[in-house]
């Protein structure tokens, strides 16, 4: 890497340049635009003041092109989209604190379940760090960073304490069929059934069983999620990561070429800092949310 190149808020070191480069953050950001659906004030808030249902689509590209800033770009280029984040929250009143920390919460949880039960290579420590690491983007977005949680068992126990306020009334529903059954172009139809959906499909699944419930639509078991979380990911996988990364933006590459290539996102890296980061005998969640499913990191 090149002293004078800058690695912006994260850098190489870091368990979400690792994990942010894999193809099952998308798998992720279905999963999280579901979770934080039930929160109904929150939801109310993108129905009123947003565009979601004229430019959904846009949405969801807005929102990973800023993950993908806040990640690869320099510290310069971060700082600059969590203050036009920011702006905006402000100029649509959707800049609730406690608003925020959910939609901060829901993301993270969701990248880091899917992740992990997709056979990511996340040790527990890893994990933890990853969840703390996220305390930044919750500075971006205006969340004061010691109120965000900082580890996987604070994450878990603010799930626990928010969860009486979750339900699926009809903006969740509205998100619900949108994610079924997203309006795109006629001759494009066919891709969405055969590859949308299977995608959505997973996503919801992967939600805790607490959010099937509320939305009413029961989900296989546990273990059959995570077996077709670990098949999708398989496949996803396949696909190079240099063709991948070419997709526009194209955050990743341009961080490669400005920290040099041997900086490429890339999972046997976590399991090289595994061996220093875990104590023996950890465990992390092998479901998602506070269902109390564990198992050992292999």
């Amino acid at each position: 890497m090149s002293g004078e190149a800058d690695p912006g808020l994260f850098g190489p070191d870091s368990v979400t340049w690792q994990m942010h480069g894999d193809p099952m953050m998308w798998v992720a950001g279905v999963r999280a635009l579901y979770l934080q659906a039930l929160h109904p004030r929150a939801v109310r808030g993108v129905m009123i003041n947003s565009d979601f249902q004229r430019d959904a689509w846009g949405r969801l590209l807005r929102t990973a092109n800023f993950v993908g800033t806040i990640t690869y770009g320099t510290a310069d280029a971060a700082e600059k989209a969590g203050a036009r984040v920011r702006r905006i929250h402000r100029l649509l009143g959707v800049d609730d604190p406690d608003l925020l920390l959910w939609v901060h919460c829901a993301e993270v949880d969701s990248y880091l379940q899917v992740q992990l039960r997709s056979g990511f290579p996340l040790s527990a420590a890893q994990a933890d760090r990853y969840v703390e690491e996220h305390r930044v983007s919750a500075r971006l977005v205006g969340i004061d960073p010691k109120l965000a949680p900082a580890t996987t068992a604070e994450l878990a126990a603010y799930f626990t304490a928010v969860r009486p306020e979750l339900e699926a009334g009809a903006d969740a529903r509205t998100v619900d069929d949108f994610l079924r059954r997203p309006p795109i172009h006629t001759l494009l139809v066919p891709a969405r059934e055969l590859i949308w959906r299977r995608i959505a499909s997973v996503a919801y699944n992967a939600l805790p069983p607490y959010a099937h419930e509320m939305y009413g639509r029961p989900a296989p078991t546990p273990d059959r999620v995570t077996r077709q979380l670990i098949a999708t990911g398989t496949v996803l996988r396949c696909i190079p990561s240099r063709l991948r990364w070419q997709l526009p933006p194209g955050h990743i590459l341009k961080a490669m070429a400005r920290l040099g290539a041997d900086t490429r996102p890339a999972p046997y890296k976590l399991r090289r800092q595994a061996a220093i980061l875990d104590r023996p005998g950890r465990a992390h969640r092998s479901d998602g949310g506070d269902s109390g499913r564990w198992r050992n990191p292999s």
